[in-house]
């Protein structure tokens, strides 16, 4: 190899070389730093448009199953006004029963009746009951989508209770033209019972349903979660040894510069200088 002066290629390359070692260094330190082994966009683009999607995703299911635990609560809800709905049912076909007793008199038909007028009064209450200003009892039914786009074709519904119609047999027993228990029949109080219970079936069945879909989103949540991390997240013990290895290799670089440069001055001794 020649000795010159001007140029000092050995010293270009160590320098080179400890410019890239510095940069690996800088990076596997920023990895450990943040948590992430993509420092920035650059290095890997299409890894990290994968992982942004997965992370929204992940969201999105997070979001979606705080939703199904609105409609649970609410049909909880409902299902606590039937109950209630259901014993006062029951009343009334006590209350119906005894008045079907020809040993009454006329003072005894009006008290049971007047218990009958307020537990009418009562279920029309229940039946304007509302959740967060939803109705809880109605003709319209709601739809609970259980997956993070929204489908409808996924999605639960919550099937219309409506206690003030007279095909629900509740109806019946509410109709302003009913007055007193003379104006009903027994089977109209067993048929609003069987109704009432109906609807509590129901409402546990669409319970049941929602607590399945909670339990696939949030296995879903944890697979996207998962995959994400698969992604973005460094591995401390890969980034540890990496780090060792660049620290390692700037070290020895820098030692190697420092060789490089002084290794001109044997052009000087053959100068006799």
């Amino acid at each position: 190899m020649s000795v010159v002066i001007n140029t000092n290629i050995a010293a270009i390359i160590a320098a080179n070389d400890l410019s890239a070692s510095n940069a690996q260094l800088q990076n596997s330190l920023t990895q450990l730093s943040s948590g992430s082994k993509i420092v920035s966009p650059a290095d890997d683009p299409g890894g990290i448009a994968v992982s942004l999607k997965l992370s929204a995703a992940a969201t999105r299911d997070g979001d979606v199953s705080n939703n199904i635990s609105d409609a649970t609560s609410y049909l909880q809800t409902q299902d606590g006004a039937l109950q209630v709905a259901g014993q006062i049912v029951d009343r009334i076909s006590e209350l119906k029963t005894l008045y079907n007793d020809p040993t009454k008199n006329s003072s005894d038909l009006a008290n049971y009746d007047s218990e009958f007028n307020a537990l009418q009064d009562q279920l029309t209450s229940i039946a304007n009951e509302t959740f967060n200003g939803v109705s809880l009892f109605g003709t319209n039914s709601l739809s609970v989508p259980t997956t993070d786009d929204g489908s409808s074709a996924n999605a639960v519904s919550i099937t219309a209770a409506d206690l003030t119609s007279s095909a629900t047999g509740v109806g019946i027993l509410t109709a302003s033209a009913v007055t007193s228990l003379s104006d009903i029949a027994l089977s109209d109080v067993t048929n609003a019972l069987q109704n009432v219970a109906t609807f509590r079936a129901q409402n546990g069945a669409e319970q049941s349903r929602l607590t399945f879909a909670t339990d696939l989103l949030t296995v879903n949540q944890q697979n996207l979660e998962q995959a994400a991390s698969n992604i973005t997240d460094v591995d401390v013990a890969q980034a540890s040894t990496a780090l060792a290895k660049w620290n390692v290799l700037v070290q020895s670089g820098a030692a190697m510069l420092t060789q490089a440069n002084s290794s001109s001055s044997i052009a000087l001794k053959l100068l006799g200088a």
